[in-house]
């Protein structure tokens, strides 16, 4: 049914603001510009694409964030809203194998959608296994279907969309955690390690994380993994040149400073500059916490949901070293995992503890393994990431703790993969949580917004349109499904229904 709302007052299309152009604004103003509503994305950065910054260091290119694209048809479908193509912005190359895992003993594990090649490595580690694995990739493809296919995409607005989606999310038991489903599959630990770590890279703690969650590994096994060529940021260009082609305003370098509201409506925005602008509706992709308590402070409601947010249970947050080296190295998959001597005690220190511990598990990401153009000529581009303690759990003073954790970081690169690694370093620089803070108005630091335990999934989620504010709306990692570009860009497809409906009818 049409919400019956006191907009849009003027002749001519809806007029819609979205604050933040990240990869969930990007893709729901271009779903609100195909739509005929004219919309307008005000970014705080000089560029575009929140976490996914990039910066051009040296001859170097270095992509701030995510770096593993799944699900390419929910991109592509952002294109053919238009009877586009995303190949004419975007050229998206295929990364095999998706990740090498590495441990502390040597082992090394290639994981990908090979079946003849997966099998025989899980056949490796333990051949009574490899049942196990068939019998996980079942229950995989059955959460997929529950949880992304229908309600991926899907709003969670009032308890009773959570009551119909129960019975499923039983089936599956969802109350377990990723581990634990895993672990009541296969019984070697390298291989409950290698298909339960896929929830840090959405922010969560494989240990506590809803077994749903587990629809990584399928939408993995069909999609694929991919890297857009020049970088993720290209992909984010790519959204942006879509966009501004439909007739969609970039505002950059420009902070929001105010979601104006009068009454229980949204009327507009201003931003430190002194600009400002009417519109029919504010959608927000930046921090929940940050554009409930300070962007709508002049709202009861804002200063209500801000104060309720702040109790939340967030993700932690990342320390990134960025470095480009002399010379290349093959030998170097695009993504790896080095896991540390420790798993569920290293987790626990981070999510639970607050303890920045002496060992530590990484990501890899060397880009120039799919595309040497993102280095000089023989040179190689990577970063290493390490999830650590956000600032509510941890707080020490990154500038002084950056440098001497960064040096650690490499050292145990050096150690396990390039044994003349810093002598080759010819660039580095780190970003911390005080970063994620400064740069995104993350609260606490923490990368992935609130932690995706089933007790804050779906409709115990920030809602995709605020429940007082009716023509308030959010999209990206703090509101439903979550983290993640397949995640963020299902939030932009039910926040875009939403608004839709709303505005055009």
């Amino acid at each position: 049914m049409q919400r019956q709302l006191p907009f849009p007052k003027h002749d001519g299309p809806a007029r819609v603001a979205i604050v933040g152009a990240g990869f969930g604004g990007l893709a729901l103003g271009i779903r609100l510009q195909s739509a005929g509503i004219a919309t307008t994305i005000i970014e705080a950065r000089d560029k575009p694409g929140g976490r996914a910054y990039a910066w051009e260091r040296d001859g170097f290119t270095f992509d701030a964030g995510p770096t593993v694209i799944t699900d390419p048809a929910c991109l592509r479908e952002l294109w053919s809203l238009s009877d586009s193509d995303m190949a004419a912005d975007v050229t998206l190359m295929p990364v095999m194998p998706f990740y090498r895992l590495n441990w502390p003993d040597g082992t090394n594990f290639d994981y990908s959608n090979d079946e003849r090649a997966l099998r025989s490595a899980i056949a490796d580690l333990d051949p009574r296994d490899v049942d196990g694995y068939d019998r996980f990739l079942a229950y995989s493809a059955g959460v997929f279907a529950e949880g992304y296919e229908k309600l991926g995409h899907v709003a969670f607005l009032d308890f009773a969309s959570m009551v119909r989606a129960a019975p499923a999310l039983a089936r599956y038991q969802a109350w377990r955690s990723v581990y634990s489903m895993v672990s009541s599959f296969v019984r070697n630990e390298k291989l409950r390690e290698a298909l339960s770590f896929h929830t840090l890279l959405v922010g969560g703690n494989p240990m506590n994380t809803s077994a749903i969650y587990a629809l990584i590994h399928k939408l993995e096994k069909d999609g694929g993994v991919w890297f857009a060529k020049g970088g993720t940021h290209a992909l984010v260009r790519g959204m942006v040149a879509h966009f501004e082609r439909l007739g969609g305003t970039m505002r950059l370098g420009d902070r929001v400073a105010e979601i104006e509201t009068l009454g229980d409506h949204v009327t507009g925005v201003r931003t430190q500059s002194g600009w400002r602008g009417d519109f029919d509706a504010v959608a927000c992709n930046g921090d929940i916490v940050h554009s409930y308590r300070d962007l709508l402070s002049q709202s009861a409601r804002g200063r209500q949901m801000g104060a309720r947010l702040e109790r939340k249970r967030f993700s932690p947050s990342l320390f990134l070293v960025h470095f480009g080296i002399m010379g290349e190295a093959p030998e170097i998959p695009h993504h790896m995992i080095l896991f540390g001597p420790r798993y569920r005690e290293l987790l626990a220190d981070i999510y639970d503890h607050g303890v920045l511990a002496a060992d530590f598990s990484l990501y890899l990401h060397q880009p120039t393994a799919s595309d040497p153009g993102m280095a000089p000529p023989g040179c190689s581009t990577f970063y290493a990431l390490a999830p650590v303690p956000h600032l509510g759990k941890l707080a020490v003073d990154w500038e002084e703790i950056a440098p001497i954790y960064a040096e650690r970081i490499l050292a145990e690169i050096e150690r396990r993969l390039i044994p003349d690694l810093r002598s080759r370093i010819m660039t580095k620089f780190y970003y911390t949580p005080k970063d994620f803070s400064h740069d995104l108005s993350a609260y606490l630091g923490s990368a992935f917004s609130l932690e995706p335990i089933l007790t804050q999934s779906a409709w115990f989620r920030v809602h995709n349109r605020d429940d007082k504010i009716p023509n308030l709306y959010f999209v990206g990692a703090g509101t439903h499904p979550g983290a993640g570009i397949p995640g963020v860009v299902g939030s932009a497809k039910a926040t875009a229904k939403l608004m839709i409906d709303d505005l055009v009818g």
